[in-house]
């Protein structure tokens, strides 16, 4: 059995961001050697997210205005949270719909992904470093 680590970093130029990372995941399956086996991509800030869905500009628009329509960034006098000094509330709520890790089964040294299918990085408090671990194990 074999393990595989490696740290994908991130700073967005826009508060909230939605990147296709499926090509660097797939990278690091390179890298690792595993042909048969799990991935896991993980967000490891909790104003992020990683997600798995189709690459299609409408439906990230339709994220994204989803998002806000659940949970608005402004008025910031909104939440709670925001009391401690803070501006990023949404953010958090927009990370627990969006979800925080995904596995996805390595088959032949590839991603095994059902038709359309796409790891995402969802970044939702961005203009700052952020990393998302993508840890490997199997054969």
């Amino acid at each position: 059995m074999k393990s595989f680590t490696e740290y994908l970093y991130f700073n967005t130029k826009k508060r909230r961001a939605f990147i296709n990372i499926t090509g660097m995941v797939q990278g690091s399956i390179d890298k690792s050697g595993v042909k048969e086996g799990l991935c896991l991509v993980n967000a490891m800030h909790i104003t992020a997210s990683v997600f798995i869905n189709d690459d299609e500009s409408g439906l990230h628009g339709d994220f994204d205005k989803w998002l806000e329509g659940l949970a608005p960034h402004a008025p910031i006098s909104l939440y709670r949270h925001n009391m401690t000094g803070e501006d990023n509330a949404d953010a958090h709520l927009k990370r627990t719909v969006m979800g925080r890790e995904v596995v996805v089964a390595v088959t032949g040294g590839r991603l095994d992904f059902g038709p359309w299918e796409q790891i995402f990085y969802g970044e939702f408090d961005g203009q700052r470093k952020k990393r998302v671990l993508v840890k490997i194990i199997g054969a």
